[in-house]
């Protein structure tokens, strides 16, 4: 059988952390800014865990067990 492949867009999107939870970016972060307040523009910045529902299907994008 041949070996799996990664799915590119969820490469670029996502990253696993030493403890094995997935790392993601927030959203609303691309357009649309000046309506947005400083504070909600700084904390759109920072990276977040993904939530443990989506956990799965990310990890089979991304080939790992």
């Amino acid at each position: 059988m041949s070996k799996l492949k990664t799915k590119s867009g969820a490469k670029k999107r996502f990253a696993l952390t030493g403890s094995g939870k997935i790392k993601r970016k927030h959203a609303f972060k691309s357009h649309i800014l000046t309506k947005k307040t400083k504070k909600q523009k700084r904390n759109l910045t920072k990276f977040t865990v993904l939530d443990r529902v989506d956990e799965k299907r990310v990890k089979e994008l991304l080939c790992v067990r």
